[in-house]
């Protein structure tokens, strides 16, 4: 039997699978210094910066602050402030309430994201083929009710999403997954498909609750080598798992 015919949900990842950052995160974060006529940033230290920032507020508290009920906003202006702290840039509080709003006002739009061409094209024909849809996505709310509308990637377009901003949970853990399939209507595992980015956050768990799962390598990063080797099915874009699924090459 061929998996489509036995498929009645797919979930997507979300960043790097449907959507992309124009350009580097952190450009926007120099952007908003420049804006208000600082200097110029050193790009690589903010970089550097925001990795430890972000690593640590997710460490002390994940799901952007979920369980500690620290609002979003919050919990970002932490992350953005540490950031530039750490890359040994300290703003007064009003110069940094001026940094921080174009920063916080820019994420929460569309303004730095792309969508991949094939992904409405994908998704549109998974639910004509009577699939369920559903995202899977370590991000915040604003991204099911702000960003992807904004970026036309509406409730037109998938049935359900599982974010963990607002779920209290994230990948790795499988728990994200059990509760997609929850979603889309208490399905069994075998019966539904990921696609995801990563093999640590997206085939691993969705493996291991029995879902099947594919891997994109939108990017030819080196890693793409070991997941196929792991025996991962890796593909470079939406039309490419498009094809295979419709070729009946896959099967159950």
């Amino acid at each position: 039997m061929s998996l489509l015919s036995k498929l009645r949900c797919i979930t997507v990842d979300v960043t790097g699978t449907l959507i992309a950052y124009k350009g580097e995160l952190v450009d926007y974060y120099c952007m908003a210094a420049k804006a208000i006529g600082l200097p110029c940033p050193d790009y690589k230290r903010v970089h550097e910066g925001f990795k430890l920032a972000y690593t640590d507020m997710a460490q002390k508290y994940p799901c952007f602050g979920f369980s500690a009920k620290i609002p979003n906003v919050v919990w970002w202006k932490t992350v953005v402030r540490d950031s530039f702290v750490k890359a040994g840039y300290e703003y007064d509080e009003e110069t940094f309430e001026k940094v921080f709003k174009r920063i916080y006002s820019t994420f929460g739009s569309a303004a730095p994201y792309s969508v991949f061409q094939d992904s409405r094209p994908f998704l549109r024909w998974a639910r004509q083929k009577g699939l369920i849809v559903g995202l899977v996505s370590n991000a915040e709310y604003r991204y099911q009710e702000v960003i992807l509308p904004a970026l036309g990637l509406n409730k037109g377009e998938w049935d359900f999403g599982v974010f963990s901003g607002i779920e209290g949970v994230e990948k790795p853990d499988p728990r994200i997954y059990k509760l997609a399939l929850e979603r889309a209507g208490n399905i069994a595992p075998e019966e539904a498909l990921h696609i995801g980015d990563s093999m640590r956050k997206d085939y691993v768990p969705a493996k291991s609750i029995g879902m099947h799962a594919l891997l994109l390598d939108r990017f030819k990063t080196e890693a793409a080598k070991d997941w196929r080797e792991a025996g991962a099915i890796v593909l470079p874009d939406l039309v490419a798992v498009q094809q295979l699924l419709e070729s009946d090459k896959l099967k159950c």
